[in-house]
């Protein structure tokens, strides 16, 4: 019996913070369009990615010497 001292206070307490929560997420936004992100999914447009072309390519590049010294 005295355990119930305890227990039902700390419950009532959960009980509030639970509510509190609850009430928060609801003025907060938490909920106002649960639909979109799942449809976003399946309407999700499907890009095709473009090749990549290099307008440089090694051959034309110049070419450095391999020594960074002058040789005597």
């Amino acid at each position: 019996m005295d355990m119930l001292y305890l227990l039902v206070p700390m419950s009532l307490v959960l009980v509030a913070l639970i509510a509190a929560a609850l009430w928060w997420a609801l003025h907060a936004g938490q909920y106002d369009d649960l639909d979109r992100p799942a449809e976003a999914i399946l309407l999700d447009n499907d890009r095709i990615v473009a090749t990549r072309h290099d307008s440089v390519t090694l051959r034309n590049a110049p070419q450095k010497s391999s020594s960074q010294f002058p040789q005597s």
